[in-house]
């Protein structure tokens, strides 16, 4: 199978000597091990690859110089030392064989019990004296849109008697995106500025993005490539998936209505885009995958989009929620509040017929490349992934629990992604937050 099996990693009991693993609703117990680059906050620190436990960052290159891993297979030492890199790649390229094997041997040193403690203890860094930077050196990103309530909702508000575009149903839909400006959690950006088209104008104004929005995604990134010319089969699809993050993909909404037709998204996106630094492995999300069901009337997918493990358990039940944290609710003390929550399971193609679709056409994918999901919105109106779709297009503004309410996004609001899946007989695990921040546009652009 090239889909991650269960192995004794993922077995609910298993306990870790560093205590705050096993607190409640801990995004990182032994079960997690996601994976991440961090230094200590405002040192010079070179970056390194980290793994997160409990409350804690494991410092791989302080792991591996402890000795607690000179008796772990070759494999899994090799594995390591690239994980311990200032970015992800060399990791992501080298395999599911690699990864696992690398996921074991950290396993076993971090349970109860474990003679690595002794060594081990001193390579731990408390997750609050941290900063992160984007994982991997990303060098392409695509964005997909494989929520079909999501493109139902914003096809209403632009085309109530078509909503869905002929070819929605057949083949996954997804646009090139912009790399630079991809951050990580923590980023904060200035309101992007461009053209809009006001309303019953005939020529365009430049100024301000006046309806700015979150979208609620996941990050796919990809492990080990392949050849120009050589599609990956949807049969293997799985292996050359690394792992999964939270991904905020802003959205310029009136500069994307102005100039989307006819080849989409421009400068409406790659003005920033926020990624969670926690990278949740394939393999630790094994114990929540759902079958990938089309309902009955729908078109079947085409062969090269079909196989039988993806019917089986193709898709992943990660829960997600959006949080918004204002200006006013930051200086009052009271936090976030909620926005929406779905689920992952609901999206209409799974991230193995995003890879299979993404390279048919001899389309090379590079360890590192990053795959967004597009914004996911399940069925339900309060499971929405976007302002543009709680406010029906801005003609509804969304009434705060503080008794505000919000069209688009202000200067100061704070919108943070949460993300983690539980199922019976499976450890919960988590992927962090992914936080960002809209600030003022810039004076004297242009």
């Amino acid at each position: 199978s090239a889909m991650p099996q269960l192995n004794e990693t993922h077995v609910p009991a298993l306990r870790s000597w560093i205590a705050s693993a096993q607190e409640p609703g801990c995004d990182f117990p032994l079960q997690n091990l996601p994976h991440a680059v961090f230094r200590r906050t405002g040192s010079n620190e070179s970056w390194r690859g980290g793994v997160a436990i409990g409350d804690q960052v494991l410092d791989l290159a302080a792991a591996l110089a402890s000795g607690a891993f000179d008796t772990a297979p070759a494999e899994a030492r090799e594995a390591l030392t690239d994980a311990a890199r200032p970015a992800l790649n060399a990791l992501m390229a080298r395999g599911p064989e690699d990864w696992s094997a690398l996921r074991l041997a950290l396993s076993r040193a971090l349970r109860e019990g474990a003679a690595a403690q002794a060594r081990l203890a001193s390579a731990l860094v408390p997750q609050a004296l941290v900063e992160y930077t984007v994982p991997a050196r990303i060098g392409d990103y695509t964005d997909f849109y494989t929520s079909v309530h999501h493109a139902t909702n914003i096809g209403r508000l632009f085309r109530p008697d078509q909503p869905l575009m002929p070819n929605y149903k057949w083949v996954p839909i997804g646009y090139h995106g912009r790399a630079s400006t991809i951050g990580v959690s923590g980023q904060a950006f200035a309101r992007p500025q461009g053209q809009t088209l006001p309303i019953g104008a005939t020529q365009p104004a430049f100024g301000p993005c006046q309806r700015l929005d979150y979208e609620m995604e996941l990050g796919l990134y990809i492990g080990a490539g392949n050849a120009p010319g050589e599609p990956i089969p949807i049969g293997l699809a799985e292996r050359h998936l690394f792992g999964v993050c939270l991904l905020n993909d802003w959205s310029a909404r009136d500069i994307q209505a102005w100039e989307y037709q006819p080849l989409g998204p421009f400068l409406s996106k790659n003005f920033a885009t926020t990624v969670s630094p926690w990278v949740v492995t394939l393999e630790a999300l094994a114990p929540f995958r759902v079958p990938f069901v089309r309902p009955v009337e729908d078109p079947q997918p085409l062969p090269y989009l079909d196989d039988a493990e993806q019917r089986r358990a193709g898709a992943i039940d990660v829960q997600l929620e959006v949080w918004l944290e204002t200006e006013a609710s930051r200086g009052a003390g009271h936090g976030a509040m909620r926005l929406s929550r779905t689920s992952y399971r609901h999206a209409y193609w799974t991230p193995a017929q995003l890879v299979a679709h993404h390279s048919v056409n001899g389309c090379a994918l590079q360890p590192g490349d990053l795959l967004g999901t597009g914004t996911l919105s399940g069925p339900a109106p309060d499971e929405a992934g976007a302002l543009i779709e709680l406010t029906r297009g801005g003609r509804e503004p969304l009434a705060l629990p503080d008794g505000t309410a919000r069209t688009f996004l202000l200067d100061g609001d704070a919108v943070i992604l949460r993300g983690w899946c539980e199922a019976p007989g499976a450890a919960r695990i988590g992927f962090g937050e992914c936080r960002g921040r809209v600030l003022p546009a810039r004076q004297h652009a242009g």
